[in-house]
C-alpha cells in the first residue's frame, strides 16, 4: 500500500521553483510563453512552432517516431507534461534548465532554423509591451547597422557572418532576449502538469473503498498487471514517482533505429550541458552559483553513462507511441516484450535483465499502463 501511495498523482509534490528563471512563476510570462509556443514566426519559414512537434491533443508530443520541424531530427519528441519536475531536459539530459532547453530547437537547422537575432526582431514587433513589462526596455533593434534582420552562431554562413561582425556588447543584448524567450516558454511549459488518470482513483479507493463502485475501478487484467508492474516486471526501479520516472539515466540495450546513427545518451549530454552559456551558472542565468547544485555535482564520469537515456514518465504512455528516444517500438507490446526478454546493448553497460513474463503476464502488464492516461486534458 505504501508503494501503490507514492506512485499516486496525490503524493505530487509542488513544482519545485527554479531559480535561474526568475519569472518562471509569474502568470504574465506563462501568457507571453503561450503566444510564442504556438507561434510559427519563430521559425525560418514561418511554418514551425514548438506545437508543430509538443502536440496538445498528443500531451505534447507528437505520434511520430522523430520530430519533424524545417527537416526531420532523428529523436522521438519527449512530453512536456510535468517536465519542469526534472533537473535535466531531453533524452540526454543535455539542459539543466527548461528555458536553456526551449533554446535550442529555435536555432536547430532542422527544427526552426532561424536565429536568435531574427527572434529579438520578432519581439519588438510583436511582443514589445509584454516584453518590457517582464524584462525591461529592449535595445534598438531597428539599427541595422548594429542589429541584422538574421544572426547567430548557427550553421548558416551569412547569418554566422552577420552575427561575428557584431559588437559584443550587442551580441550579448541579443543573447538576452533570446534567453528571456527561453524564459517565457518555461513558464507556460511549468503551467502543463500530469492530471488524475484511472489508477489515481484505484489507489485513493484502496484507502476509502467504496463496494457500491460499478464498474470496478481496475479489472482484474490490469491489477495483475499492476502486481507484476511493482513485482516481477520491476518496473518501478526505474519509473517510481508520482510521475512514474525517476529523472535518471539508464541503458535499458534498446536496439538502434534503422539508418539512424547510435546515439551516445547522457555521456554527451552531460558534456554538452556543462558547455551550454544558457546553464544555470552561466551569465544569463538568474540563480546564485550555489544555487545550481545539480550542474555543479553532476555525474561526469563517461564509465556507466555511454547509452544512458533520460527515463521518461508512464504519464498518459498509452496516448504517447511509438517509444524510445528514436522511436523504436510502435506499441506497448513491444516495448513490453523488449524489456521482458533482455538482450545485448550496442554500446556501453546493459542495466536490462529477462523478466521471464509469460505472454499472459505481458499482456497484463500492458493493460495496466493504460490505465495511466489522464482522464481530463
Amino acid at each position: 500500500m505504501a508503494l501503490l501511495r507514492s506512485l499516486s498523482l496525490a503524493m505530487l509534490p509542488p513544482l519545485p521553483p527554479d531559480p535561474s528563471n526568475s519569472v518562471a512563476d509569474r502568470p504574465e510570462a506563462a501568457a507571453l510563453g503561450r503566444q510564442i509556443f504556438f507561434d510559427t514566426r519563430f521559425s525560418v519559414n514561418d511554418a514551425v512552432s514548438c506545437a508543430s512537434c509538443h502536440m496538445p491533443d498528443h500531451f505534447f508530443t507528437d505520434a511520430r517516431p522523430f520530430g519533424v520541424g524545417v527537416g526531420v531530427i532523428p529523436l522521438n519528441t519527449m512530453s512536456l507534461v510535468g517536465a519542469a519536475y526534472s533537473e535535466w531536459q531531453t533524452w540526454d539530459g543535455k539542459n539543466d534548465s527548461q528555458w536553456s532547453q526551449a533554446l535550442i530547437p529555435l536555432e536547430n537547422p532542422l527544427e526552426h532554423g532561424g536565429t536568435r537575432m531574427q527572434y529579438a526582431q520578432v519581439i519588438a514587433e510583436h511582443y514589445r509591451a509584454e516584453y518590457v513589462a517582464l524584462f525591461g526596455p529592449l535595445p534598438d533593434l531597428a539599427d541595422r547597422q548594429r542589429f541584422p534582420l538574421r544572426g547567430g552562431p548557427v550553421v548558416d554562413p551569412a547569418a554566422a557572418a552577420s552575427w561575428a561582425a557584431m559588437r559584443a556588447t550587442d551580441q550579448d543584448a541579443v543573447n538576452r532576449i533570446f534567453a528571456n524567450i527561453g524564459k517565457s516558454l518555461a513558464a507556460y511549459e511549468r503551467t502543463l502538469l500530469p492530471q488524475p488518470a484511472r489508477f489515481d482513483r484505484y489507489v485513493a479507493s484502496l484507502d476509502d473503498p467504496d463496494p457500491s463502485q460499478e464498474p470496478p475501478l481496475l479489472n482484474d487484467e490490469e491489477i495483475a498487471g499492476l502486481r507484476i508492474f511493482i513485482g516481477k516486471g520491476a518496473c518501478t526501479q526505474c519509473h517510481n514517482g508520482p510521475r512514474l520516472t525517476n529523472d535518471a539515466f539508464h541503458n535499458t540495450a534498446v536496439p538502434g533505429a534503422p539508418g539512424v546513427p547510435l546515439q551516445r545518451g547522457r555521456v554527451d549530454g552531460a558534456a554538452k550541458v556543462q558547455a551550454d552559456p544558457f546553464n544555470c551558472l552561466g551569465r544569463y542565468s538568474d540563480a546564485a552559483p550555489e544555487q545550481c547544485t545539480a550542474l555543479r555535482f553532476q555525474v561526469t564520469d563517461p564509465a556507466g553513462l555511454v547509452g544512458s537515456m533520460k527515463t521518461p514518465t508512464l504519464r498518459n504512455v498509452a496516448e504517447t507511441a511509438p517509444y524510445m528516444h528514436t522511436g523504436q517500438f510502435a506499441t506497448l507490446a513491444e516495448v513490453v516484450e523488449h524489456y521482458n526478454g533482455g538482450g545485448y546493448s550496442l554500446q556501453g553497460h546493459n542495466e536490462l535483465k529477462p523478466l521471464g513474463l509469460s505472454p499472459e503476464e505481458a499482456s497484463q502488464l500492458a493493460a495496466f499502463l493504460r490505465t495511466l492516461t489522464a482522464e481530463a486534458r
